[in-house]
């Protein structure tokens, strides 16, 4: 193919990838009730994560300010939903037009580490869903200074935080991913980063503190804790 055949079929194929993303959006968004269903469960003690806790029941009141804030915030969730649901496509189309171009071996280890990157993705997402985002929103949700002080969570701030803190979530959880391509390349090795740990946890709790949207030490231990493993395990991975 000449490059401008490589062109054309680049174009294709980000076509495809757009019109699957977009449908998966507007059946996102037309599935109102049961998309902002699973959104907004952590807000209330009915969530699993609380009910295996044992926590005590709660609910956590959110409003809109603003008169079209609900339908734009209706399209914003509704198009990650979408990219949600279509990344393995997304991944799939990609990874195939750039395939041809690999040699065997190159491909095979392309293949472990799309895919490792992407289930490390993802684990990293629904951990937020799961539990680091539920503690937080719990949390800062229902803490007061004083009975007389009643909390107004706004729905863009809770939709925000949500889309935000699973984002930083699943970048962070490549972390195994990468120390493994550093580690083949030689220029990571395990003794390295046990002699870094340290520092590492350091590092970690800067990280941690860029992604709570808070600055209070509950939610920061909370997302530490797992980026820490995760360090532990890299340097499994690596050795």
């Amino acid at each position: 193919m000449t490059f401008w055949d490589h062109l054309d079929e680049l174009r294709s194929v980000l076509i495809r990838i757009l019109i699957i993303t977009v449908l998966a959006a507007v059946v996102a968004f037309c599935l109102k009730d049961e998309l902002f269903t699973v959104v907004l469960a952590p807000r209330t003690s009915d969530f699993i994560t609380y009910r295996l806790m044992g926590v005590e029941p709660f609910s956590i009141h959110l409003m809109n300010t603003g008169l079209a804030e609900q339908f734009m915030i209706h399209m914003k969730t509704a198009f990650y939903a979408g990219v949600l649901v279509a990344s393995p496509y997304i991944i799939y189309a990609l990874f195939r037009f750039v395939s041809p171009a690999l040699y065997d071996n190159e491909r095979k280890y392309a293949t472990l580490l799309v895919g490792s990157g992407y289930v490390m993705f993802m684990l990293g997402t629904v951990l937020n869903y799961l539990l680091i985002f539920p503690l937080t929103v719990k949390f800062l949700g229902t803490y007061q200074v004083s009975p007389d002080v009643a909390n107004m969570l706004t729905l863009q701030s809770y939709i925000d935080t949500l889309i935000m803190m699973s984002l930083m979530m699943g970048v962070v959880f490549e972390l195994p991913v990468v120390s493994w391509i550093l580690g083949k390349m030689g220029l990571l090795t395990a003794g390295m980063m046990r002699t870094w740990r340290k520092h590492a946890v350091v590092a970690i709790l800067v990280v941690s503190a860029i992604i709570t949207p808070t600055t209070d030490a509950f939610t920061l231990f909370v997302v530490a804790l797992p980026i820490w493993l995760l360090y532990e395990v890299s340097i499994l991975i690596v050795k």
